[in-house]
């Protein structure tokens, strides 16, 4: 990956502070839309998880703990086999359908893609709120802003090119999604413990690698003004760094969640 400066020095006779403020309104753009996906997908975690318990034993078959039961939708998203589909259908989008969408939709197309994938990305994370208490987890979510404002800042002004770590984080990941499908027929918690403390390690990388990466391939791009490819470039940096930041929460509060 080129480093920014140099490729500044490419772009002759273009105005160079009017591509420096073009890209700040893109970095502005890309944590604009992470942010309005992690409100999105905040509230339909914890509006699911509101809805799927019930203090009233009326007609219920499963206790969750003494007074608390899970209601029918509780039921059917997590004790049935709705709970797998509910659970890799981010997942399949990722791998299957948001390529496909950035190259053939508009910009238009792809931002409602990004915000309903963070809807039901909150869909899939909503048990968190019946497992880990409501302080734990604005506690983590806290510790994971803080480690993230300060991974990315440190991404967006590094002068190291950071492209080879990244190609080895995202194998990474690759092993780690293995290890995670291993682990939930084995059911191993000294192998959790292993792929929490890696996983954080591993996304907190990323992190750096996304942002630097969504800079860089800003200045590359700004010099021809293809617009579209601009809008939709903001949103899958946005996606990228939403992801990141999720899979260090989650990790996170594998170590720092108290249970209910």
């Amino acid at each position: 990956m080129a480093e920014y400066q140099t490729i500044r020095s490419r772009a002759p006779g273009v105005d160079q502070a009017r591509i420096d403020e073009g890209l700040r309104a893109h970095m502005n753009k890309v944590y604009a839309t992470m942010s309005g996906g992690m409100l999105i997908t905040a509230a339909a975690a914890w509006a699911i998880a509101t809805l799927a318990v019930t203090s009233d034993p009326t007609g219920a078959t499963v206790a969750l703990r003494e007074g608390e039961y899970l209601t029918g939708l509780g039921e059917a998203l997590y004790t049935t086999p709705l709970r797998w589909v509910v659970m890799f259908a981010p997942l399949a989008f990722i791998l299957f359908g948001w390529g496909s969408l950035m190259r053939r939709g508009s910009a238009a197309a792809v931002s409602f893609g990004f915000f309903a994938f963070a809807a039901v990305m909150g869909v899939s994370m909503s048990s968190i709120f019946l497992v880990f208490t409501s302080y734990s987890i604005v506690q983590t979510f806290l510790v994971t802003a803080i480690a993230f404002a300060a991974l990315s800042l440190w991404g967006y002004t590094t002068k190291r090119d950071l492209s080879g770590m990244g190609t080895f984080l995202i194998m990474g990941v690759i092993g780690l999604l293995v290890a995670m499908v291993i682990n939930m027929f084995l059911q191993s918690a000294p192998m959790m413990f292993a792929i929490s403390a890696i996983g954080i390690l591993i996304f907190a990388g990323l992190t750096a690698f996304y942002t630097q990466q969504i800079k860089s391939d800003y200045v590359a791009h700004a010099v021809h003004g293809d617009q579209d490819w601009l809008d939709k470039a903001a949103i899958d940096g946005a996606l990228s760094l939403y992801i990141s930041f999720l899979n260090m929460f989650q990790f996170l509060l594998m170590f720092m969640g108290q249970q209910e």
